[in-house]
């Protein structure tokens, strides 16, 4: 069997650059030391884009290499002479002894040093660096060592930029720091093959995207991806987000920044229930993670809350409360596309089954994915996504009105270590496609039902099943009783709906048997 194609980076040195950073991590508390690594990373990347446009502005008479207007013509970060990278890897090792004061610097003060001095100089940096490399916990000779290793590749030069290495090294990172972080570190990543299936199905072209809890901005940069590799420019999205986190939202920053991606993601950190930095916002996409089943969320203070349209969400489960937040951000015909617990799809928990049933009669449901477990570096629990269309009826896709796509993508997937699953580029395609076709775009085909994969159901079907949008209801899961991924509520719920679906077929059956047999003169009466 050919094996399928990853959808992680394969620089090379990604290994060797990680072995480096990993060392680190006995001497740093696991939530942070991502931010010594990365910051670092960065750091050669501003500073590998401004030496090469130094090294041409020496060659020319009539510029100044020291100017720093010539580098903002060019959007490259100013970087000041005791921050490029060549003088940081040099005094990596024995420090250096600052001709002003006497006193001699260590590489981890040189570095807040450097880090402080960016942020002065650019101002869209302001507040966003880490500025901790000088604490005392924090092994110097290790870091003397990744230095080294950072400074042996090229990151933000014009060849490496072509090659989107800085990007790419900071996706394998990010799934590094996950995962060795466990439970506690997915805050920030949404594995990479999800968020590229969010972005394949929702398709945004150009206009205003918008992620309420947007980590370290994966959404975005797929999304920015995506837009280039279909004939689209950067800035043909117009990008907002929200990030409760302060040390996510700094990475996030920088995560943009290094992609040259001109994102609104506010002034600072804010939780989006309590300071939605975006009041105004109405967003043609909408793509998010939101954490699963937070119970600690404020839900008390906001029982009044202009979004709660549908229904007051539970206080003790953020899920709808984040369902409804995104339906009150989508424009007239926006679509969002987002991660929830399979709870969502099902629970009649605090009135959750009420809001679903209000969601699904008003039409908004527009397709809903079961995904295979072991994605998520945060749970091994299976996931799905829910796909929300304010209009299904809109001119640009054919007219969808009271109807539902369910795809169950639960058997999809390849285990890429003994814990993790990934899907595939032609996974991916093939259930983009599905949902294009079924929405009637161009090119894309003609959609029909297979079974134990997609139905396109009605709003009388999801009425029928009890509002639950559990795609293996309708699509005719193979052997969904066997399946251990499937929690016992879940899997009783399942059998309940499909006994009482058979019961109700028998009925029509018998009925049907009835009336033919009468209408040929056989009634069954009785002789008295």
């Amino acid at each position: 069997m050919a094996k399928k194609k990853s959808n992680g980076a394969n620089l090379g040195f990604e290994e060797k650059l990680w072995a480096a950073a990993d060392k680190l991590r006995g001497h740093v508390d696991a939530a942070e030391y991502k931010h010594v690594v990365l910051g670092l990373v960065f750091l050669k990347y501003i500073s590998d884009a401004f030496q090469e446009l130094h090294d041409q502005l020496s060659k020319d008479e009539y510029s100044d290499p020291e100017d720093r207007d010539e580098y903002l013509a060019e959007n490259v970060f100013w970087v000041p002479q005791r921050a490029r990278w060549s003088f940081i890897q040099q005094h990596a090792k024995s420090g250096y002894v600052d001709p002003d004061s006497k006193k001699k610097r260590d590489i981890g003060q040189l570095i807040d040093d450097a880090m402080t001095a960016i942020e002065k100089d650019n101002q869209t940096l302001k507040g966003v660096l880490p500025k901790d490399y000088g604490r005392a916990a924090l092994d110097k000779t290790m870091l003397g060592e990744l230095i080294d290793v950072v400074g042996g590749i090229g990151l933000g030069d014009a060849d490496s930029r072509s090659k989107d290495v800085i990007g790419r090294v900071y996706e394998y990172f990010l799934g590094k720091f996950a995962n060795a972080e466990g439970k506690g570190g997915g805050e920030f990543y949404t594995p990479q093959s999800v968020v590229k299936l969010l972005v394949e199905m929702i398709e945004p072209y150009k206009g205003r995207i918008y992620d309420p809890c947007c980590g370290s901005g994966g959404m975005f940069v797929q999304s920015e991806k995506f837009v280039l590799a279909h004939g689209g420019r950067v800035g043909d999205l117009s990008i907002y987000g929200q990030e409760s986190n302060n040390t996510t939202w700094r990475l996030c920053k920088m995560n943009l920044a290094i992609r040259g991606i001109d994102g609104n993601i506010g002034p600072h950190n804010a939780d989006t229930f309590h300071n939605d930095v975006h009041k105004d916002l109405k967003a043609d996409f909408i793509l998010a993670n939101p954490p699963f089943n937070i119970s600690d969320w404020g839900g008390d203070r906001l029982r009044e809350d202009a979004r709660w349209t549908y229904g007051l969400p539970p206080s003790g489960n953020a899920n709808y409360a984040w369902v409804q937040h995104m339906v009150h951000k989508l424009a007239p015909s926006g679509i969002a596309g987002f991660v929830l617990a399979n709870g969502s799809m099902s629970s009649n928990t605090s009135g959750e089954g009420e809001i679903r049933k209000q969601l699904i009669e008003k039409d908004l449901v527009d397709c809903m994915i079961a995904l295979p477990g072991q994605l998520f570096y945060t749970t091994q629990i299976p996931v799905c996504l829910w796909f929300l269309a304010r209009n299904k009826k809109n001119g640009k896709f054919r007219d969808r009105r009271k109807h539902t796509l369910f795809i169950d993508a639960r058997k999809l997937g390849t285990l890429v270590d003994r814990t993790h699953r990934e899907l595939s580029e032609e996974e991916i395609t093939r259930v983009a496609n599905t949902y294009h076709a079924w929405r009637g775009e161009k090119d894309a085909g003609k959609y029909e039902d297979i079974a134990g994969f997609c139905k396109s159901a009605s709003t009388d079907d999801i009425i029928g099943h009890n509002y639950v949008l559990t795609p293996g209801r309708y699509v005719g899961a193979e052997d969904i009783e066997d399946d251990d991924d499937m929690p016992f509520e879940e899997r009783m719920e399942y059998l309940t709906a499909k006994l009482k679906g058979q019961f109700k077929e028998s009925g029509k059956l018998e009925k049907t048997i009835v009336s033919n047999l009468a209408s040929l003169g056989f009634t069954g009466k009785e002789s008295s």
